[in-house]
């Protein structure tokens, strides 16, 4: 029997991520100055053992015993996300890992599948990760959250932006931002998070550790403002390659958020500034801001666009009951649902909605087998999908993903309206 316990290993945690994320450049010596910094130390650190560690834990949630023998380690932030009007405890997981020898023994199965469990115990609705295989983390019930747009151009491209803004009768000014102005953004930023589904509320120590610094290199970030105002911010940073005069230099925005067009042409023009110095910008945006609608040659932008982040429902009847739903919608309906690593969301469930608001329990457990008598039949990754707004229920039907009448397709399609998702924050 294997034993989920949190990690207090420092060095053993760093071990673990060196070989597997960066591989190429050996395993560095643990350096607690170096590798416990304030955005090393942020979440808890969980691993898998064959042997019991000891559960005394400090107040912190680390374990007063090391054990020499982890199997799979992983790294859990707590987080607040938007979903449907409404912030939603939200588990981010990341810094998977196992070391080879100890590989295809089952190790990491055990570990989400703990990590679920205690999700739940703490009461979190969502679980995201940024993947390393689609597939597989699909196969445990995660599915993709949201895409990323990627667009790649020569700088002069811009300089449309940069008329537009002389033109303007508003008085713009840029401005660069160290950490601890990062209230002049919180009101833009929270602009942006009522539009986009899973973007995660930001406190204060998210914004100094996580937007204003990097891995390696800590990121520029400026202020775009208006008659005084800040209207708009980018975060971005310099990637050199080639022998060109400008060392082939590419500026990478990694967010660039207005609070209106005017604004995002505003900041599109601050790029077009850096024309003398860099050869490319790219662009990392939502996949439907209007950024190639907007410039005048978009033939001349290299568009890529991949599959983002994942999410996945913690508990069905716990998250389904926490939701909002629109108003006038009022049915009941019975929804047979498949899970492969949380037994509790295996089976059907009664859905009641009345006045913006839902009931939902389960009223038959499950064993992997849909209730043919249910009114709908889906998968927890399908299911995942549709309460964010990452696809609508007609979608999901027409891909075979979602099993129902068209009657009880149109109602969820009312239920649960596709919208916006964009969940950019790495973690």
């Amino acid at each position: 029997m294997v034993h989920y316990r949190p990690l207090r290993d420092g060095e053993a945690f760093h071990e673990f991520r060196q070989y597997a994320f960066r591989p190429a450049s050996g395993i560095e010596p643990y350096d607690p100055d170096e590798h416990e910094t304030p955005r090393d130390r942020r979440g808890g650190r969980r691993a898998i053992y064959e042997h019991d560690p000891g559960e005394n834990e400090d107040e912190g949630g680390d374990s007063d015993n090391t054990n020499p023998d982890p199997r799979s380690i992983c790294r859990h932030y707590w987080l607040e996300t938007h979903v449907r009007g409404d912030t939603h405890p939200t588990a981010g997981l990341a810094s998977v890992a196992t070391p080879p020898e100890f590989r295809r023994q089952g190790y990491v199965r055990d570990l989400l599948a703990y990590s679920l469990e205690e999700y739940r115990e703490r009461g979190c609705r969502f679980s995201v990760l940024w993947p390393f295989s689609y597939s597989f983390y699909n196969t445990y019930g995660w599915d993709t959250s949201n895409q990323l747009a990627r667009h790649a151009f020569d700088p002069d491209l811009l300089s449309f932006a940069s008329a537009a803004l002389d033109a303007s009768s508003a008085d713009y000014s840029f401005q660069p931002l160290e950490s601890n102005a990062f209230v002049r953004l919180q009101s833009v930023y929270e602009a942006h998070t009522e539009r986009y589904a899973l973007a995660i509320e930001r406190d204060e120590w998210w914004w100094r550790h996580r937007v204003f610094e990097g891995h390696d290199v800590d990121p520029y970030v400026y202020a775009a403002e208006r008659d005084g105002d800040t209207v708009g911010y980018l975060v971005y940073g310099f990637d050199s390659h080639g022998d060109s005069e400008l060392g082939g230099r590419t500026m990478v925005v990694s967010e660039l958020v207005g609070e209106d067009h005017e604004a995002f042409l505003a900041l599109l023009a601050f790029c077009h500034r850096h024309a003398s110095q860099v050869e490319e910008v790219v662009l990392e945006l939502p996949p439907e801001a209007p950024f190639r609608e907007t410039v005048r040659t978009p033939g001349e932008v290299e568009t890529t666009v991949k599959n983002g982040p994942m999410v996945r429902v913690i508990d069905v009847a716990e998250t389904l009951s926490a939701l909002s739903y629109p108003q006038g919608v009022e049915t009941t309906r019975l929804l047979s649902v498949t899970d492969p690593l949380a037994d509790w969301n295996n089976g059907t469930f009664e859905f009641a909605v009345r006045d913006g608001s839902a009931a939902c329990e389960r009223v038959l457990d499950g064993d992997d087998e849909h209730d043919s008598t249910a009114d709908a039949r889906l998968d927890i990754a399908t299911l995942s999908q549709l309460v964010v707004g990452a696809r609508s229920a007609r979608e999901l039907a027409r891909t075979n993903r979602l099993e129902a009448s068209d009657e009880v397709v149109s109602e969820l399609e009312e239920l649960f309206p596709k919208t916006g998702v964009y969940l950019s924050d790495h973690f």
